[in-house]
């Protein structure tokens, strides 16, 4: 066993690397900090056999590459003591100072909570890393080295815990990377999850890729003479690089496009600096002239950078034998963002006003990851709109002042709104895009421009759910409808309750504070308001709660049945009460109302076939009838069989609309000399429903008509 007081070569040789930029003081500091790790981790091996310790410093020198601080160094050696060993995090405080105790912290996992799922346990995780990442970008630095060494020496795991680490790095682990713009780790983790997740599809790959190697090379020596050729004719300085696409960035071409390997050509790409902002557009004129332009493959993303502030020049031209090549051009300075992304700012300590910039976005998509964390109420919820934050695919939008938002592909006028400012997103009503309206379900396109229209009094839509794309949008959305859900059903539970004190002939007002707060907190609810909005959720009966709140000590808690008071329904009562998609009662039928657990309150028509089998809980069954007075519109589903006549649907449709109706949706079924309509329309109540069926009984075509239920 090695001695842990002694430093290893491989650290050694380390330390002499970073001496090159830290100053020896902090080199000393990084040496306390290893043999620190190495006692800690004295006697436990990775499962390769290795000592442990060769993991934390592998992650050190990954990190090194990028030339971190020494605080970041110092938590990388450490970042394992916390999970795997006794010390604390107020020992390494002691030892190291608080702002690496809290870098260790963040990176430490939470096994010591019990979780019920192995994905719970995951999205928590991610859930206090991103927490610790908001407040200090180093702890995802560190994360990711790590995550990227353990991708590196991944053969020695079970095939099915491979799969799950690589599945979990190629969703979460290389996006991040992506988005923080560490373009050399978004790769390798890419394509290390490829080879561990697809590994027959690597191999088969990897092999193509080896023997075109060979038939290619001369093709690409002509291509990168030439391209140096040109470049020096238009008296540009140029540094000229060619490589070889990675296998996943071919995989990936192959599955979008349904390509063979033998198609997709352009397996090489082209990189050329050079010095200035200028010269880039200088050098993509000569290639032009070199090679002709692929219409529509040109990107700009000098004018218009990246989310994680990337910047270059990006063309597919036709090259020699019809062969596409891809050229990106940049400065050196957008190559060192390129290839560092936010760790740029350790890497080149500068006053670069990119690299800036750069932070600011950085630091408001971590503010924004802050916002909906907290806006969701559990870890899965916020790691799905994690993902959903992290596609890579964006589109550029312009608000009506000329300001660029970067959004996710699929975002909608919604999305926009959000993005803007979450008030805006709350009470938008409309949209314009370049100046005209356009519905709120729109996929943005780049370079749109973009005009929100908001109400004092709108509030979110529930359908926006069904088409928004980015985490901040749902979140709120999902926020503001659980808000909504919360205060309906606390009134309609009320509404239960007092129907059930009703019916034992006792005044809901001569409850007790005391006992409210006794039975919520037997309940499990934190509050009067938790209680009844338990009710109206169907989670208590109101019979029973009734008889707790009014019981004495000692008395029996057996529910009382039938109820002298009936519940009336409006129509207005939102998301706590639900009409019953079975049988769709409409004002005029004869209901009752069934407590569903975590649904509250759905209202049925009395003999809908489908609850006859419910019947037997007669605690879950409320009295229930129609109040006076309601306005609102009701679905329900009409059957109509009619002759196979040329325009007999546009008699039927405009029938309907004379009587003052609405068709939400239609579905045709039938053959031969007669066709089945299934209409959903929108009506009153069964006076309305009745006058509509008069007037299609009327249209000579229409053989039977008929109302669904269940």
């Amino acid at each position: 066993m090695p001695n842990p007081s002694v430093i290893s070569p491989e650290a050694n040789f380390l330390f002499s690397e970073l001496s090159s930029y830290l100053k020896r003081e902090d080199v000393s500091e990084l040496q306390n900090a290893y043999l620190f790790s190495q006692s800690a981790h004295s006697g436990q091996f990775r499962q390769s056999g290795e000592p442990y310790i060769s993991h934390p410093l592998a992650v050190t020198g990954i990190l090194g590459k990028l030339r971190l601080d020494t605080q970041t160094l110092t938590a990388a050696l450490l970042h394992d003591v916390m999970e795997d060993t006794h010390v604390s995090k107020a020992e390494i405080s002691d030892r190291f100072g608080n702002p690496v105790a809290e870098l260790v912290d963040g990176v430490s996992k939470l096994d010591k909570i019990e979780f019920q799922t192995h994905a719970d346990a995951q999205a928590e995780n991610f859930r206090k890393m991103l927490l610790a990442m908001a407040r200090d970008v180093r702890v995802i630095l560190i994360k990711l080295a790590d995550r990227l060494h353990n991708m590196r020496t991944l053969e020695v795991m079970r095939l099915d815990k491979r799969r799950r680490i690589a599945r979990e790095t190629m969703e979460i682990y290389a996006p991040i990377a992506n988005r923080l713009g560490l373009n050399n780790i978004y790769h390798e983790l890419e394509e290390l999850s490829f080879r561990y997740l697809y590994p027959t599809r690597y191999r088969v790959l990897s092999k193509a890729t080896k023997a075109a190697r060979g038939n290619r090379r001369e093709v690409v020596t002509k291509i990168l003479d030439a391209i140096k050729q040109r470049l020096k004719l238009s008296g540009l300085d140029a540094e000229v690089t060619g490589r070889e696409k990675q296998l996943f960035s071919i995989y990936k071409k192959m599955a979008d496009k349904h390509l063979t390997f033998s198609e997709v050509l352009d397996i090489y790409g082209f990189r050329v600096i050079v010095k200035d902002v200028p010269s880039c557009y200088i050098a993509l004129g000569a290639l032009h002239s070199l090679y002709n332009p692929i219409p529509g493959k040109f990107k700009d993303y000098i004018a218009i950078p990246k989310a994680n502030g990337y910047q270059s020049l990006h063309n597919t031209l036709w090259g020699p034998f019809g062969t596409p090549i891809e050229v990106q051009i940049r400065t050196p300075e957008m190559h060192r963002i390129a290839e560092a992304g936010v760790a740029s700012h350790w890497l080149y300590k500068s006053s670069d006003a990119d690299l800036n910039d750069l932070h600011m976005k950085t630091h408001q998509w971590l503010q924004s990851l802050l916002e909906t964390l907290s806006d969701s109420t559990d870890s899965l919820e916020f790691l799905e709109h994690l993902k959903v934050d992290l596609f890579p695919g964006e589109v550029y939008v312009f608000t009506p002042h000329g300001k660029i938002l970067a959004l996710p592909k699929e975002s909608t006028p919604v999305d926009f709104a959000y993005a803007v400012h979450t008030d805006i997103g709350d009470c938008c009503v409309a949209a314009k895009i370049n100046g005209e309206n356009a519905p709120l379900r729109t996929k943005l396109r780049s370079g749109d421009r973009v005009e929100i229209i908001t109400a004092s009094h709108a509030k979110p839509n529930p359908a926006w759910l069904n088409y928004v794309a980015t985490g901040k949008a749902r979140s709120h959305i999902r926020r503001f409808l659980k808000t909504m859900q919360y205060e309906e059903s606390a009134k309609l539970g009320e509404r239960m309750l007092n129907q059930a004190f009703s019916s034992l002939k006792v005044d809901l007002q001569t409850v007790s504070e005391t006992q409210w707060e006794k039975i919520a907190r037997e309940s499990g609810a934190k509050s009067k308001k938790d209680l009844l909005a338990d009710i109206g959720l169907g989670k208590h009966l109101p019979a029973v709660m009734a008889r707790r709140l009014t019981a004495h000590p000692g008395e029996s808690l057996a529910a009382t049945n039938g109820a002298s008071d009936v519940i009336t329904i409006l129509g207005t009562e939102g998301m706590a009460v639900q009409f019953a998609k079975c049988c769709r009662p409409i004002p005029g039928d004869s209901i009752v109302g069934f407590i569903k657990k975590d649904q509250g309150l759905v209202i049925h028509i009395q003999d809908c076939p489908t609850i006859a089998k419910n019947r037997g809980g007669a605690d879950n069954w409320l009295d229930v009838a129609w109040g006076k007075g309601i306005t609102r519109q009701f679905e329900v589903s009409i059957k109509i069989l009619v002759a196979n006549q040329r325009g007999v649907l546009a008699r039927v449709a405009a029938a309907i609309a004379d009587a003052g109706s609405n068709i939400d949706n239609v579905v045709m079924d039938g053959e031969g000399a007669y066709t089945t309509m299934t209409f959903m329309l929108e009506v009153r109540d069964r006076h309305h429903l009745a006058q509509v069926m008069r007037g299609l009984r009327r249209i000579p075509e229409v053989a039977r008509i008929s109302r669904m239920k269940g």
